[in-house]
């Protein structure tokens, strides 16, 4: 196979995942490119394959990333497929899961426009704290932690971005930043490996190494398990599932990520060789 691994231009920051699975298509005879997926000048009919990878900026222009991934399915095989994408690059997906009864964050749903009061949201609700985010965003992208007794500056971030966009305001639960979320990867629906990732309340990526290899439990595997079943679509080729516990212990979904998430290969090397076994499978 000839296959695309696709990024963007000026990229936030290198793709770690990039070289070890360049290494692991070589290594089963396929040929592997990166490329960039609003670089106008890539003819994507040569490709076997278009893998996502590191589309780090679609959020800036999701109309025109949509565009051009079912441009793009239209002439080659697209992982994950375009309706995954289409379903996945906005936020809301949560307020489905949480209809089809999976354990989110819990999470308000403020469309684009709406006049909100913050402070009666965080009272109503019962929370102290909450974490304000757009529904199209990537790389911690507009977050913000804002606090009950103090919802000023939260009101004014709602007030900034709402004219122009859907905003998630997510309940705040301290095992964020101790011991961190799970990140649970799968590929071809198969449970491989789990990173604990740093807060962006304590420096996220910028504070260290993003991704410290863990042990996921039983019930965070189970849970992840039933989030990927129940999406409405068939199975990814690849995955990776962002849970936090509660203060009851309970796996919550913080994030689904099915387009371009980093997939931590160096926690677990032999996770690429079977990535590309995967598409290998499917193509």
């Amino acid at each position: 196979m000839n296959v695309a691994l696709v990024g963007c231009k000026n990229p936030p920051q290198e793709d770690f995942d990039a070289p070890p699975l360049l290494a692991a298509l070589a290594a089963r005879g396929h040929q592997g490119d990166e490329a960039a997926w609003n670089d106008a000048s890539v003819d994507w009919r040569r490709y076997d394959a278009v893998l996502l990878r590191s589309t780090w900026d679609y959020y800036h222009r999701r109309d025109a990333f949509l565009d051009w991934a079912q441009r793009v399915a239209t002439v080659s095989r697209l992982w994950n497929p375009f309706e995954i994408v289409r379903w996945n690059t906005h936020k809301f997906y949560l307020r489905e899961l949480e209809q089809r009864g999976l354990p989110i964050v819990p999470t308000e749903f403020v469309p684009t426009g709406e006049n909100v009061d913050l402070g009666a949201i965080l009272a109503t609700r019962g929370w102290d704290t909450a974490v304000l985010k757009p529904a199209v965003s990537a790389d911690s992208f507009a977050t913000l932690r804002a606090e009950r007794h103090t919802p000023y500056a939260g009101q004014a971030h709602l007030e900034r971005h709402l004219p122009g966009r859907d905003m998630l305001v997510q309940r705040y639960i301290p095992t964020v930043d101790d011991p961190g979320e799970r990140c649970l990867v799968f590929i071809d629906g198969v449970y491989s490996h789990a990173v604990r990732k740093r807060s962006l309340f304590r420096g996220g990526r910028h504070a260290g190494p993003e991704g410290v290899p863990v042990e996921a439990a039983p019930e965070e595997i189970a849970t992840a398990e039933r989030i990927l079943a129940s999406t409405g679509h068939a199975l990814p080729l690849y995955a990776r599932v962002d849970l936090l516990r509660d203060e009851a212990g309970t796996p919550r979904l913080l994030e689904l990520e099915l387009v371009e998430p980093s997939l931590f290969f160096e926690a677990k090397p032999d996770a690429a060789i079977s990535l590309v076994e995967a598409l290998e499978k499917r193509s």
